[in-house]
């Protein structure tokens, strides 16, 4: 299982936005310089997160990208559902039956189960996580996450 390079970008970008305290914002060949990425990648995924209305843009000399609220109030699940999906939906089995218009296990399937259990347990560990959560330290998000792990297994 694997989280895509535009996901992993996407949030870097937005923690990036959500520690800016300028009042113009950031514009895209600064995250470019400041993230390691090109512009046009950096380009790409602000329209992605802007339609998603993660953030705003102002055109003009001072213009920027913006958070459209507070960072308390962006939670991680959402933004990686923006940028690419869940990692399954009811969809999936369609979409992986093979060369059948149906897949053959549909009825029982041990992995729809798995798939549909890892998701939720996903879910609910991602709707708890903010982007403010994020704009701690390393060790502050570890602590964070493991206690939620543990809240959720309860």
């Amino acid at each position: 299982m694997k989280f895509s390079t535009q996901e992993e970008y996407g949030l870097r970008l937005l923690l990036r936005i959500g520690k800016d305290r300028s009042d113009n914002g950031m514009t895209i060949p600064e995250l470019s310089e400041l993230e390691g990425l090109s512009e046009a990648n950096v380009a790409k995924i602000l329209r992605i997160l802007r339609l998603a209305g993660f953030v705003e843009s102002s055109r003009g000399h001072t213009g920027g990208y913006k958070l459209t609220r507070p960072a308390k109030d962006i939670l991680v699940g959402e933004v990686l559902t923006a940028l690419g999906g869940k990692l399954y939906e009811s969809s999936f089995c369609e979409l992986h039956a093979g060369v059948e218009n149906i897949c053959t296990n549909s009825i029982d399937c041990s992995l729809r189960s798995l798939w549909k259990t890892i998701q939720t347990m996903l879910d609910g560990l991602l709707s708890k996580i903010t982007l403010q959560d994020l704009l701690g330290s390393e060790q502050q998000v570890e602590i964070l996450v493991s206690n939620l792990s543990e809240e959720l297994d309860k």
